[in-house]
């Protein structure tokens, strides 16, 4: 396979999210979850299954989107994280898929995993520059179950040969909800998600959206990495993972919720859907685990977070993912201040 610019650009960013790894100023030590003495349940009878819109999931881990266009090289690692979601039992989202839309000979990258995993949850996924009927083309390329659209603006103005004008993406996205039948998440990249953007997507008919919150992979660095003067001033741009919650949650209580930003452990995974959200998408983390240590790894890693999981559900005394999204903790620090800053009543998590 020779490789397009784009092909090129995509290792890049691979060699260079691994090299720039994750911030961890996602917000998680602001939340404390309030301890229960007398929880009245087992580890047996947990569920962890949860429901993201129309999808059903078993676990609420997925793998992010991260890889997609780089040639063989994506190819490979798209094949092994098929192999480690069909084993796991879990979902996963590939990288853009405009590189296949451009250049047929890209397609298998992506197409690998549904070959791999033909039973899984397979997530396609495109920029909102996509038209429909590009949008169409990803869905059918992966008999995706749903699509993400991702919005990465900062990216791409970071980015030497990035996008500049992103006129008219909210309209792109509302043809492609009402046109297509499987679920539409819409998921920022790296930059989180506020009140106003959450709400333009509930107005469209979005259903669904992943918040994708600064305090994860850094891709104002990976991108200045590129550039030959850095646009420094983006490097700690963004809204924080548990401050996009919230801002999400609380203002479009219809929006289904996925959390991404640097998540890496169990602990994360239950704050997040303490504060509203159904599911949580992980990707830099696993991808280091599996360069550096393989494919066992990152399933062993895999089933301990889910019996940590159903342990800190035991603990709080609930069952379920919809029970756990009802848990009472209490906000503090940074995340507090910008929450109350922005309108939103923090109490009401420490008073339920």
């Amino acid at each position: 396979m020779i490789l397009t610019l784009r092909s090129v650009r995509k290792n890049e960013h691979l060699v260079h999210a691994i090299e720039t790894g994750q911030e961890r100023t996602h917000g998680f030590s602001d939340i404390q979850l309030v301890h229960q003495s007398l929880p009245n349940s087992s580890t047996q009878s947990v569920d962890i299954s949860t429901n993201v819109g129309e999808l059903t999931m078993s676990s609420p881990i997925f793998i992010n989107a991260m890889t997609g266009g780089g040639g063989d090289r994506t190819k490979k690692i798209n094949k092994r994280l098929a192999e480690i979601a069909k084993v796991a039992n879990i979902g996963m989202a590939l990288g853009s898929q405009m590189a296949a839309i451009k250049n047929d000979e890209e397609k298998d990258t992506y197409s690998i995993v549904r070959k791999v995993n033909p039973k899984g949850i397979v997530i396609g996924n495109l920029g909102s520059e996509a038209t429909v009927e590009q949008a169409k083309v990803a869905v059918d390329m992966l008999e995706a179950d749903a699509l993400q659209i991702h919005l990465n603006v900062v990216q791409e103005l970071v980015m030497p040969e990035g996008d500049r004008s992103f006129i008219g993406a909210l309209d792109r996205i509302e043809k492609i909800v009402h046109a297509l039948p499987i679920p539409i998440i819409v998921k920022e990249v790296g930059y989180g998600m506020s009140k106003e953007t959450a709400k333009k997507l509930a107005d469209v008919g979005v259903s669904v959206v992943d918040v994708g919150g600064f305090g994860g992979t850094n891709f104002s660095k990976i991108e200045n990495k590129r550039r030959e003067k850095a646009l420094r001033f983006f490097n700690d741009w963004g809204i924080t993972t548990t401050a996009s919650i919230v801002e999400v949650v609380k203002s479009q209580p219809g929006l289904n919720v996925i959390s991404s930003g640097g998540i890496q452990n169990s602990l994360d995974i239950v704050k997040s859907i303490a504060l509203g959200a159904s599911a949580t998408g992980l990707a830099g983390f696993l991808l280091k685990i599996l360069i550096d240590q393989g494919e066992e790894s990152v399933v062993q890693e895999l089933e301990d977070m889910h019996q940590e999981i159903r342990m800190l559900m035991t603990a709080l005394g609930v069952n379920t993912i919809a029970d756990l999204q009802k848990v009472p903790l209490v906000i503090s620090g940074p995340t507090d201040h910008w929450l109350k800053q922005r309108g939103f009543a923090t109490e009401e998590y420490s008073r339920r």
